[in-house]
């Protein structure tokens, strides 16, 4: 092999990790706990990375868990000025007389954004989700059209909704790993919004209720998500917790009371803080390479990443992390600011964790007639 053919392959570059700690030895992991759930997924909210989980492709009715898609539907309206928290909404008959769980809201009145929202949110209530539907889009077979495009941004692939309240109806489904796909982006993308899934109890009309996730008095860590149930779905819930700098999203699904759905829950949220551990390895922004780039006006252009890159692993593992940077032989100007121009990979005792677009970090025009000339010469020994 030509040394010029060699120098296009792919190189390695090892770096080393920020604040790289010693451990004596990696603790064990065992299975994840049995909990009598049809379906379940435990993930870590800011690398993505699954933890533990059984049959979480399995299509299966959402029951109440579907208010996460309406609510998630409702910010993205509140994000874009389409409507605001403080509009009155009126009351139509419709969701006045939608039947299981309600917030008692009376046909003609006029309740505002937030009211219904919590209303939807501690309450479960049906009648607030289809008021809120038919404010958001007039009817609600047509927001729960909204809610089918928002699923699908989100890549939620295995989901399909009919409704805003997850009343049973034909081909309305979800996944374990779909709902926490939403529940994961209802904490990234809405922390303004996501507060309200810790309120422990809500008055509306002389009436309080209290949130049905019981795991909001069982466990400090725990501030949201949703509970549901219907006889089709089994009892519910979807469930966040943070513990220092890391916070677990956990689904489950299809358990046979609501008790089983709360210690399922603890057990697997419990699991996944005992036996895994997540850091930030490298921020947005920051430089953790340099490339080479021929006929340019600068002879290299700082790479980083878009989004800060966090990585879960087994606790007691982290010496074991090795990143890395595939790296094209030859770059060419122009180099656009943003541009992907390499790959890190993140391996844990050689297998890959994570696999990222490095991108330019700043722009690099194309150089002078005389820089290009040069290099075009260098080029032909390289």
């Amino acid at each position: 092999m030509s040394p010029r053919s060699f120098k296009r392959l792919l190189f390695l570059a090892f770096l080393v990790l920020p604040g790289l700690q010693s451990y004596a030895q990696n603790m064990p992991t065992p299975s994840p706990p049995i909990i009598g759930a049809k379906s379940y997924l435990v993930l870590d909210a800011n690398s993505g990375y699954e933890i533990a989980s059984l049959e979480a492709d399995s299509r299966l009715a959402p029951a109440s868990l579907t208010k996460l898609m309406t609510a998630y539907a409702v910010f993205r309206a509140l994000d874009e000025n389409q409507i605001a928290l403080d509009d009155q909404v009126t009351v139509s008959e419709k969701a006045w007389r939608t039947p299981g769980s309600r917030m008692f809201i009376e046909v003609g009145s006029r309740v505002s954004v937030q009211d219904l929202l919590l209303g939807m949110i501690v309450q479960s209530g049906n009648d607030a989700s289809v008021a809120m539907a038919e404010h958001v889009a007039g009817t609600e077979a047509v927001f729960a059209e909204v809610m089918n495009q928002y699923a699908a941004a989100l890549g939620m692939l295995s989901s399909n909704f009919r409704n805003s309240t997850g009343l049973p109806a034909e081909n309305h489904y979800s996944t374990a790993r779909d709902l926490a796909i939403l529940a994961r982006a209802i904490v990234t993308e809405f922390p303004e919004y996501y507060k309200w899934y810790s309120v422990k109890e809500f008055t509306y009309g002389d009436i309080k209720q209290t949130n049905r996730n019981a795991l909001l008095w069982r466990d400090s860590s725990v501030d949201g998500m949703k509970t549901g149930h219907t006889d089709d779905a089994g009892y519910c819930l979807v469930s966040s917790a943070k513990r220092g700098d890391m916070r677990i999203v956990s689904v489950v699904l299809g358990t046979a009371s609501a008790k089983s759905r709360i210690d399922g829950s603890q057990s697997l949220l419990n699991f996944g803080f005992r036996f895994f551990e997540t850091r930030l390895l490298y921020r947005a922004g920051e430089k953790i390479t340099d490339a080479r780039i021929w006929k340019a006006q600068y002879e290299t252009t700082a790479l980083g990443l878009a989004d800060d890159l966090y990585v879960t692993f087994p606790r007691g593992s982290y010496e074991q992390i090795e990143s890395a940077v595939n790296m094209p032989g030859t770059l060419l100007a122009p180099v656009a600011e943003g541009q992907p121009i390499a790959e890190l990979v993140v391996n844990l005792n050689g297998n890959n964790l994570i696999m990222q677009p490095l991108r330019a970090l700043t722009g690099n025009p194309s150089g002078s007639l005389w820089q290009r000339s040069r290099d075009s010469v260098k080029l032909w020994f390289e």
